[in-house]
């Protein structure tokens, strides 16, 4: 089947292989995932040939270590081994050990967390959930609320002041029930002559430090493994894995991605209700 796009520079159809691949990252919700958040059927089989061949594997994603570890844990021996780039790049864990994080400063966190508040006062219908190491922290406790962040964040803990916890807080996200690239992204403009303020997906925004991204968490991995950006694979869909597509020689758009995100990278998958991501490898690897 060709390969589709939203309008835009059209990228090349990459050929088919084998290819020399070592490590492949995967963005999760509207890459890997499709728009139920289920993961394609045949993903445990794949994953299986590719740790047989010893090609990495590894999500990179906005949810949390522990939300991303219980998804691949479903199967035995899943995890084992396995890389995760979580909370967009601020935290990569493998095999269970710490490779990196990259923490705010708490009075960045104060100052966030009162912009969030005054928004809210405004009328904007929003919450932050803020992210530390050990888990999610939320002032905001309506079921609507709650249960989007229950999606992303296995650890969450409704608090009555999050810039009071005891943990390192890795980013702050915000879920807005409009649009957040509209309302959110630009009340937070401020922020951006110091933090990244990140739209990662409808409704979400996420602030972190400047230097905590998937790109660099995926340049810091790739140091790990010994794996050069010739040897590695890596699919996304939305702004925040812009920079994770230019530490890869083989990047990948979905077909549903944003527009920028088709016009950075070097090539084109089918879209994530496609099972774009296996379909690539499979092609690609010569599976």
């Amino acid at each position: 089947m060709p390969y589709s796009h939203a309008p835009g520079p059209v990228a090349s159809e990459p050929p088919t292989g084998p290819a020399d691949i070592r490590l492949i990252v995967t963005d999760m919700d509207g890459t890997l995932l499709d728009d139920e958040k289920k993961a394609p059927a045949d993903l445990w089989r794949v994953l299986a040939l590719l740790r047989e061949r010893g090609v990495h594997f590894a999500p990179a994603s906005g949810r949390q270590y522990a939300t991303l570890a219980a998804d691949f844990a479903e199967v035995a021996g899943a995890a084992e081994g396995m890389a995760f780039i979580a909370e967009n790049g601020a935290y990569v864990v493998r095999d269970g050990q710490e490779l990196s994080s990259d923490p705010l400063d708490p009075a960045v966190v104060v100052r966030v967390t009162e912009a969030v508040r005054e928004l809210a006062a405004d009328g904007v219908d929003l919450g932050a959930v803020v992210c530390g190491k050990r888990s999610a922290y939320v002032e905001r406790s309506d079921e609507p609320f709650v249960a989007e962040v229950a999606r992303y964040y296995l650890r969450h803990r409704v608090v009555e002041d999050v810039t009071a916890v005891d943990d390192d807080i890795l980013k702050i996200a915000l879920f807005d029930f409009g649009s957040a690239e509209e309302s959110t992204a630009p009340a937070l403009a401020p922020f951006a002559r110091t933090h990244q303020v990140v739209v990662s997906g409808e409704h979400w925004v996420d602030v972190l430090n400047r230097t905590a991204h998937k790109g660099a968490a995926l340049r810091r991995l790739q140091q790990e493994l010994g794996v050069t950006p010739a040897q590695t694979m890596v699919f996304g869909d939305y702004l925040n894995d812009l920079q994770m597509l230019d530490a890869a020689d083989w990047s990948f758009a979905m077909a549903n991605a944003h527009p920028e995100v088709v016009r950075r990278a070097r090539h084109l998958a089918p879209s994530n209700n496609d099972d774009g991501v296996l379909r690539t490898i499979t092609r690609v690897l010569g599976l």
